[in-house]
């Protein structure tokens, strides 16, 4: 009787927060977003096409002497720290979620949120390099919190937005894409790849995160640098394989996609059917758990970058949502439509490894199942210094520590909460996230076209004195 009792209150507990994710992600914030990205995209004259190239240069090959300017970190080290936090569950097991609730149509509205979101990343960036401090410890401090007060300091509703971000930034730190889904994933690619009981992936996690952790950015950053690029690369490469091995059924995949995001879904073996609003949602809703284009995490790490000019650093880090949703989620939809693992019973991390064995057979659940728990890894980092970063702001740099060591100890218990309860909490406090962070970008519109102009004319004079 006790079991029965605590198994209803836990599906009550689990409709409530489905009723309350609905309402956050409601058609007025998925509005908000997509509609903040194409405003920046308008007024930015396109900026994520057309200087695009630039931006790859400046990642590909950074200027030496932007080591000579004010930072923690490089401008590289600051982008692998946003892409450690990114690139993550968002990629491998975020995508299975969409397409399996929304069917495949959700990774083409995933690309509609990347495009816009570029713009939007470009953006938040490079306010949060133009108004970020220095804290009491000597380190750079930035991100939302920042540019509020000191872009918006005239304004009355400045100070409780910017506190409002930080409550978030620590929610979402704690309870959304820092570490619950991060460690639910990493145990379950144990599990699955290496059959390990999830008790010991969780010590052996927490762990590793206080090692790296208690060294603050500078350490996080050179994990991130090793680790990130080398198995992105290396994921990117098992995906390119397997639709290489199956090319003949690119053109059909890339229509299915294109077709079920204007049409419902019928369902299909373990797919359960999806209506086009739900395909929109969730391909939006877990675009921005991929790539946190507007949820004001980026612009966190960005604002730590050894870098003078604001609008450079914008550039650099619209990159990460290039690499993180139009590459790397790109991948993983269409191995998962392409091998037909979308329409199989399997979920979450199960989904994507399964596709993986179907295409690669048995090294492709190794490709999943290490890339999966190394890209978690990183994200946990990465959102330890994002979490961090609000903390400060709030309290001071005496609440660092305490804060460290309440994220550590949290580290082992997301093994033990089920998939739907950790994406759906995820959901809920990134969209609480993103909206005072669209409310200062639109409010700081202005600035944002000025520091482009005047970046770009910059260059322009600098290439005719030649």
């Amino acid at each position: 009787m006790d079991f029965l009792n605590l198994f209803s209150a836990e599906t009550d507990i689990l409709s409530i927060l489905r009723n309350i994710d609905s309402f956050v992600w409601g058609p007025p914030l998925l509005l908000f977003l997509v509609g903040t990205g194409v405003y920046l995209t308008l007024s930015l004259g396109f900026i994520q096409v057309f200087r695009l190239p630039l931006a790859l240069r400046y990642v590909i090959s950074p200027e030496p002497s932007d080591n000579d300017n004010a930072g923690d970190i490089s401008s590289f080290a600051a982008l692998t720290t946003a892409l450690a936090a990114t690139i993550g569950t968002g990629n491998i097991v975020g995508v299975a979620t969409a397409i399996k609730a929304g069917g495949p149509g959700a990774l083409f509205w995933m690309w509609l949120a990347a495009f816009f979101g570029m713009a939007t990343k470009y953006a938040e960036c490079m306010l949060a390099v133009k108004y970020r401090t220095v804290d009491e410890n000597g380190q750079m401090a930035g991100g939302p919190m920042h540019y509020i007060t000191n872009g918006l300091s005239d304004k009355f509703y400045s100070r409780p937005l910017a506190v409002f971000f930080a409550f978030c930034g620590i929610g979402v730190a704690f309870f959304g894409i820092g570490i619950f889904p991060q460690v639910n994933a990493i145990a379950d690619s144990a599990a699955i790849t290496l059959n390990v009981p999830p008790f010991y992936t969780a010590v052996v996690i927490t762990v590793l995160v206080a090692m790296v952790t208690i060294g603050g950015i500078r350490s996080i950053s050179k994990v991130a640098q090793v680790v990130v690029p080398f198995m992105a690369i290396a994921y990117v490469l098992g995906c390119l394989l397997i639709i290489a091995t199956n090319a003949s059924a690119l053109p059909s995949t890339i229509s299915l996609i294109i077709n079920s995001a204007f049409t419902p879904t019928a369902a299909a073996g373990g797919f359960l059917g999806s209506t086009m609003i739900l395909a929109v949602q969730m391909g939006i809703a877990r675009g921005v758990f991929s790539n946190e284009s507007g949820l004001g995490s980026a612009p966190i790490a960005a604002a730590a970058a050894r870098i003078k000019e604001p609008a450079k650093q914008g550039l650099i880090s619209m990159t990460g949502t290039f690499f993180d949703t139009i590459i790397l989620c790109t991948m993983t939809g269409i191995v998962l439509v392409m091998t037909g693992s979308w329409t199989s019973e399997y979920e979450g991390a199960y989904m994507t490894s399964y596709a993986f064995s179907t295409g690669l057979e048995s090294i492709g659940i190794y490709i999943v199942g290490i890339g999966l728990m190394f890209f978690a890894f990183t994200t946990i980092l990465g959102w330890n210094y994002y979490g961090e970063r609000c903390v400060e702001f709030l309290v001071g740099v005496r609440g660092i520590m305490p804060y460290r060591i309440i994220y550590i100890a949290l580290v082992g218990g997301g093994v033990y909460l089920t998939l739907d309860t950790i994406w759906i909490l995820a959901d809920i406090v990134n969209g609480l996230m993103v909206i005072p962070n669209l409310i200062a970008i639109l409010a700081l519109r202005k600035i944002i076209s000025h520091e482009t102009r005047k970046y770009f004319d910059g260059l322009k004079e600098e290439k005719d004195s030649y």
